[in-house]
């Protein structure tokens, strides 16, 4: 049976709370960026395989999202599960063994928030046989396996995900491990569905942005050009899903040659966070 369609992801539901401790982790967007685009340098976007794939955490803080984490574990750090998973285990293990399998979805959470993800695999892999309709379990799962560049047991992991809870939260990433694997038309089917629930606007540039980046991967630059231009203005105080936006569209303006655009939005971005990924040095390589 499909569960509840309201589900959100571990942000709000199934990861629970850190408790105090660390500093912020935004830096590591940021370093997944630099390096993307190191790497885009020397290969050059049509000469990508699957194991260079670059994820669509380079626009998205994927571990901040999946795990509500704010701030970087400590070493004495304890996760506090929802009330909502602690249900779903009791309702899928018995009393008995839902107590232990708490402990070990926390120590899987604590894991991945501290990006120990292959850690929290080999916690999550034993407790997804054990709980396989949990969907907490299936939906950190997954991630974990995304953020290992494992698309396929990624797909397995987050449609279960999708079947337990009929929740699109975790779409632009499922649609991002068809990208990697080349089935363009899967990503175009989670795009039209995600678009039709109408999620939150940070979901939604989310699944933009990773459609955008499919047709790109098909030579269709205009068409991913509209997907990210639709809608679009910058705000005057302007969130984090307006930047990831705004450098994804400026990013292929740039690939189609219009520079004088590319320069307008990179300038933009300067203006409204200087510190935002590489969005200086962009700049500076275009004038």
């Amino acid at each position: 049976m499909v569960g509840d369609p309201k589900w959100g992801g571990l942000a709000r539901r199934a990861a629970g709370r850190l408790e105090e401790g660390g500093s912020g982790a935004s830096s590591t967007w940021r370093e997944v960026m630099a390096a993307a685009r190191e790497e885009a340098e020397r290969h050059g976007p049509t000469d990508r395989s699957i194991d260079e794939w670059v994820r669509v955490d380079e626009v998205r803080d994927e571990a901040s999202n999946a795990v509500s984490r704010g701030r970087r574990p400590a070493a004495d750090d304890r996760v506090e599960l929802e009330d909502e998973v602690r249900v779903e285990l009791n309702r899928s293990v018995g009393p008995t063994r839902a107590p232990r399998l708490e402990q070990r979805l926390a120590d899987a959470t604590r894991a991945f928030g501290a990006e120990r993800y292959g850690d929290a695999a080999r916690i999550l892999r034993k407790l997804a046989e054990e709980a396989p309709r949990v969907a907490a379990v299936r939906e950190l799962y997954g991630l974990t396996l995304y953020r290992q560049g494992k698309w396929r047991p990624a797909v397995k992991e987050l449609e279960a995900f999708r079947m337990l809870t009929a929740s699109t939260e975790q779409h632009p990433v499922l649609a991002d491990c068809y990208r990697a694997q080349g089935d363009t038309a899967t990503v175009d089917e989670l795009w039209e569905e995600l678009r039709s629930a109408s999620p939150s606007a940070e979901l939604v540039v989310e699944g933009r942005i990773v459609v955008a980046g499919s047709l790109a991967d098909r030579g269709d630059l205009p068409g991913a050009i509209r997907v990210l231009e639709q809608g679009w203005r910058m705000p005057r105080r302007p969130r984090d899903h307006h930047l990831r936006r705004a450098y994804a569209l400026a990013d292929l303006y740039e690939r189609a040659g219009d520079v004088a655009r590319a320069r307008e939005l990179f300038g933009r971005l300067t203006a409204a966070d200087p510190a935002f990924a590489d969005v200086r040095t962009r700049l500076h390589g275009l004038n």
